[in-house]
């Protein structure tokens, strides 16, 4: 990705190395559905990531916000100019309907983070709180990313960056509050199975930021796409269940497999069109 010197965004929040207080962390509701997803996404035994969470030294009290604004160090300045082509594009996309886009922060912690929807171990991995409007990203998993799921390239990182940013857009548009009250009057089948075409939105609506960002920036480079969709299936559910040498089952999975991720990512990648992401109107995915 051809991204330095493009313009950074300024709702970047820096948390890293602000240090913690004495105190166990509280995982609330939200703290522990963090730390189950990412279980399930990595194939860990979840007992084990709650038990060293609770280990943790974070603040008890309210923490001081870190400073804001784009950061100087190349990976803060990186995930500042993803995040900054992300405000770009999705601006364009509610102007088109109009509405107005209101963007995210974007907040880098290193260890732990507190969060409106609870405390989090970077163990849990990136992710979007829509309590408060807020990606929460620990750098240090793009070193997983590419040691641990064999996904490395600027591209496979901006793409996380820009799924949870559609987390973002499905909170404003309503989804996720719809998908979440048909989870809690729906069977524990249903609920994972609008969880799947949930989080396969959101792999559409990245690969939508892709295409959308390439056309104003012409930044994609070659091999650019492919490092984006090697990053979607090296987290499908039925790869990270053969990787920690468990069973595939389809009826238990919450993301997607690899080829339906790929496959969604690719789809915006190719419509550039937030309706070509319509997975729940889709009879299969």
């Amino acid at each position: 990705m051809r991204w330095k010197g493009e313009r950074g965004s300024d709702q970047v929040e820096d948390r890293r190395g602000m240090g913690r207080s004495r105190g166990g962390i509280a995982l609330g509701g939200g703290g522990i559905l963090l730390v189950i997803v990412f279980a399930l996404l990595t194939g860990t035994d979840p007992m084990q990531l709650l038990d060293a969470a609770s280990q943790v030294q974070v603040d008890t009290g309210a923490r001081e916000p870190g400073p804001v604004g784009a950061p100087g160090d190349e990976g803060g300045q990186f995930a500042a100019v993803v995040l900054g082509s992300t405000e770009d594009a999705w601006s364009s996309v509610f102007a088109a309907r109009g509405g107005r886009y209101q963007p995210p922060r974007l907040v880098l912690f290193t260890g732990a983070v507190d969060s409106a929807c609870g405390s989090a171990d970077s163990a849990v991995g990136p992710f979007y709180c829509p309590a408060d409007s807020q990606v929460y990203i620990d750098l240090s998993f793009f070193d997983e990313l590419e040691k641990r799921f064999g996904a490395p390239g600027d591209f496979a990182q901006a793409y996380v960056i820009a799924h949870e940013v559609g987390h973002h857009v499905q909170n404003l548009l309503g989804v996720s509050s719809q998908v979440s009250e048909a989870q809690r009057r729906g069977s524990r089948e249903a609920a994972n199975d609008l969880s799947v075409r949930l989080e396969l939105q959101a792999d559409c609506f990245a690969g939508v930021w892709g295409k959308l960002a390439n056309r104003e920036r012409d930044w994609l480079e070659p091999g650019d796409v492919e490092e984006g969709l090697a990053a979607a299936a090296a987290i499908g559910d039925d790869t990270l269940a053969r990787r920690s040498g468990g069973s595939v089952q389809p009826e238990s999975w919450t993301h997607g497999s690899s080829e339906m991720r790929g496959r969604w990512l690719r789809r915006g990648l190719e419509s550039g069109d937030i309706d070509a992401c319509d997975t729940f109107g889709a009879e299969t995915y």
